[in-house]
């Protein structure tokens, strides 16, 4: 369904050159859980953002369904219609804070997909349900905890109906208590077949939950595999320390 192949960013600063992604490729499948591991700075969110053109690839190229090009040729047009097809939930969960957590999930809906407000509020009320904050609908972000915010987060990526989900480390700014409940609608999702990739750092969560298992350092995919031969047979040494440093 989504396949990257050859990806490649720099960011340059002066004469000094960082190699963010080096040569990566990635296909992902209809109903498949990816999960993306790796230590900081390794190139898993820089992924993502080339994914959904937050940022722009130096080189390499996109498919998506039938849309196949060259990704730095892609034009203004191109993206709109690609971003249609993507959920994307921040690590910082990006809501308006001026907003309700109902008028949050309906703001996309009603702007960018142009559906009238009551369609989209009915939706939004649906979506809601569905992560658990119904109870919630009429709070403002300050009001939420920070696993309330990215629950509502992920009731506004979900609500357009995407073919993919792409989650750049949706609970690293959570204390335990509320990693659990974000992972637990992140679950659901994907006992439901929903498309997802996942940037994570939740080692037990990845191992039961995801299907296939990327990891990446130094902004190349080192290993990658199913998720039972992953973490059970390592075959990459890097990939081995790295499991054996965070599952402690």
């Amino acid at each position: 369904m989504l396949q990257l192949k050859h990806i490649k960013k720099e960011y340059k600063t002066g004469d000094l050159v960082q190699k963010a992604l080096d040569d990566v490729s990635l296909n992902l499948r209809d109903n498949e859980f990816v999960a993306i591991l790796g230590p900081s700075g390794s190139g898993k969110t820089t992924l993502l953002r080339c994914i959904s053109f937050l940022e722009r690839a130096d080189k390499g190229e996109i498919s998506f369904d039938e849309f196949q090009k060259d990704i730095t040729q892609v034009t203004k047009k191109e993206i709109r219609e690609l971003r249609m097809k993507m959920g994307f939930v921040f690590q910082g969960y990006n809501l308006f804070r001026n907003m309700t957590a109902r008028q949050n999930v309906m703001e996309g809906l009603t702007t960018a997909r142009k559906i009238s407000k009551e369609e989209a509020g009915r939706i939004a009320d649906e979506m809601l349900k569905k992560v658990g904050m119904s109870d919630r609908a009429g709070f403002f972000p300050d009001q939420l905890s920070g696993g309330q915010q990215q629950r509502v987060a992920i009731a506004r990526a979900i609500a357009y109906n995407p073919e993919v989900i792409l989650f750049d480390e949706p609970t690293s700014a959570l204390d335990p208590e509320l990693t659990g409940e974000v992972l637990e609608v992140m679950k659901k999702l994907a006992e439901e077949g929903a498309t997802m990739v996942v940037v994570t750092h939740e080692m037990e969560f990845a191992r039961k939950v995801a299907n296939w298992v990327v990891f990446m350092e130094n902004g190349v995919i080192v290993e990658e595999g199913s998720s039972a031969e992953f973490f059970a047979h390592p075959k990459n040494e890097r990939t081995a320390r790295f499991l054996n440093l965070n599952q402690k």
